[in-house]
């Protein structure tokens, strides 16, 4: 048995499809690139990313964090994955430069042509009927239906267009979204979510039905249950069925600042009507456990996040691909960051040597105001209760006025990381705080020193732990340096603790669960470089 939810990870908005034995999930990435993840399974329990249907959906100074710019809170969102005649299509908008994007390939993994969708569709779900018609559903509180030209390049001329379902203004924070249309056993079903004001006053799900496209959609509410978690409700996302005719749904719950996480509801069918839940349990009841039942038993699934010793070699394209598990904070400028070798102090030979490990680096080329416009920060979404993640960081090539380091990133980051003033380098703990701070402004997120020391050595082994236990939603950074503040001697093994734990949230500013990153940016002048080894994450599941 597996419990639900079946993965404490940041992955929203997901659409999930089978082709033969195998179960594809598609993800919002937003502003993190490479992006518009795919994982896959055997089972719907136990997921890997199979590939990133882009590098970057549209090269624009802002999707680049040029000139002060930035896509948070915007970007590539809420896609649709479907399979028709040997293609799989992904279909999706970017919130910042209001297209319409439409992705085809015939094998998962690539390569994906690119084309646009002529309009703006909000949250759009992608229809194949039998007939050979194709169709978008979309829209918030009113859901529209628009039939596109064979080609899939838009609208077609006199084709199907029109309003299937309306929700009630005055009854509804946020009105029907997030559709999901299907075509099975020749009914069409629509999934939506929205947050009702009356009642729970939570995400909530909702299905309607009909027997045709041009006939009256019913429908009512089909799930609404937080699982005993804070009032979160559980919806949006996509049904899929097994290979011997089980249904199931895949739908996000909210939990705080880990972000938006994947949910599995098992689904029967009652008189033509989904019901959600075991069907000897309450309808719309999300079972903490779910039976997994694997194609194929005993495979073997690559992580999702994971250490990195930064060990790679070019592929047969010559370039460096980094374990599918990262991915950088916007697009990276590539000529400013490498993998390649660092000398760090290591006690480990005699107390004046040094080693010469594999490192991921990181040069600026462009001064910054704070984190959020570092360019090539690289990060992985945190996981699980608690996570923890450490890596040594080699300043030596640190220029005045430079900061890097490990960061929790989020609307309201935090980071622990090394800077250098007047030649000297101090530890130091910034935040940005939301007691202390308005509701973002997307040109001003700074942040405020709360701790700092000394140290005569460049090198430092840096720590976050983050905990999302309960909601408890708190980071705390710790440091060790090399014993002795006049010269490399021997490695205290002890980290210490610097600054309070800092207080993470979920907020829409940048939209996103809290990542780990690594990080460098410039306050004076260009050029300084970091040099990041021997990366390390540990997670508490529960």
């Amino acid at each position: 048995m597996a419990s639900n939810p079946i993965l404490k990870l940041d992955y929203p908005d997901i659409d999930v499809i089978r082709v033969g034995d195998t179960y594809y999930m598609v993800s919002t990435t937003m502003y993190f690139m490479p992006g518009g993840v795919i994982l896959r399974s055997y089972d719907l329990v136990h997921w890997e990313i199979a590939s990133y249907v882009f590098d970057a959906y549209e090269d624009t100074p802002a999707a680049r964090l040029l000139d002060g710019q930035n896509i948070y809170g915007q970007g590539m969102w809420a896609a649709s994955l479907r399979h028709h005649n040997g293609m799989f299509y992904i279909c999706f908008i970017a919130n910042d430069t209001h297209k319409t994007y439409l992705y085809r390939s015939e094998n998962i993994e690539g390569p994906w042509n690119r084309q646009y969708i002529e309009g703006f569709y909000h949250d759009c779900s992608l229809l194949f009927d039998d007939d050979n018609r194709v169709y978008l559903v979309y829209g918030n509180t009113d859901i529209y239906l628009t039939e596109l030209k064979q080609d899939l390049t838009g609208p077609k001329e006199g084709g199907l267009s029109r309003l299937l379902v309306s929700d009630n203004r005055s009854k509804v924070g946020l009105g029907y979204e997030g559709s999901h249309i299907y075509k099975i056993a020749g009914k069409y079903y629509l999934f939506l979510i929205h947050w009702p004001n009356h009642g729970t006053r939570r995400r909530t799900e909702a299905c309607f039905v009909a027997d045709s496209l041009d006939g009256t959609f019913v429908g009512r509410d089909v799930v609404d249950d937080d699982m005993d978690y804070f009032n979160s409700g559980v919806a949006q996302g996509g049904i899929v069925d097994t290979p011997d005719g089980l249904w199931y749904a895949m739908l996000f719950q909210d939990y705080g600042a880990l972000g938006r996480i994947p949910v599995l509801i098992p689904v029967t069918f009652q008189n033509g009507f989904p019901v959600f839940g075991h069907p000897s349990g309450r309808p719309g009841k999300i079972p903490r456990k779910v039976k997994p039942v694997s194609t194929r038993p005993g495979y073997h699934y690559e992580p999702l996040y994971g250490g990195d010793d930064f060990r790679y070699s070019p592929g047969v394209d010559g370039k460096i691909h980094l374990k599918k598990f990262w991915q950088w904070n916007h697009i990276p400028e590539e000529s400013l960051w490498n993998i390649g070798m660092t000398l760090l102090p290591d006690e480990l030979i005699s107390p004046s040597a040094y080693h010469n490990i594999h490192c991921y680096q990181i040069t600026s080329g462009k001064l910054c105001r704070n984190l959020t416009q570092a360019s090539n920060t690289l990060t992985q979404r945190l996981a699980g209760a608690v996570s923890t993640v450490t890596v040594t960081l080699n300043g030596v090539a640190l220029k005045d006025g430079d900061f890097a380091g490990l960061c929790a990133l989020q609307g309201y980051y935090a980071f622990i990381g090394l800077t250098r003033e007047e030649g000297k380098y101090f530890i130091v703990v910034q935040e940005r705080c939301r007691d202390i701070t308005s509701q973002p402004e997307k040109e001003n997120y700074d942040s405020i020193e709360t701790a700092r020391i000394s140290t005569d050595s460049p090198y430092v082994t840096l720590r976050l732990t983050a905990c999302f236990r309960d909601m408890q939603d708190t980071t705390s950074f710790f440091y060790r340096i090399p014993g002795g503040q006049t010269g490399v001697k021997e490695l205290d093994h002890s980290f210490q603790a610097l600054g309070q734990p800092h207080k993470l949230y979920f907020t829409l500013d940048h939209f996103t669960g809290c990542r780990a990153g690594l990080f460098l940016y410039s306050t004076k002048e260009t050029g300084g470089s970091a040099d990041f080894a021997d990366f390390q994450f540990e997670v508490e599941e529960s």
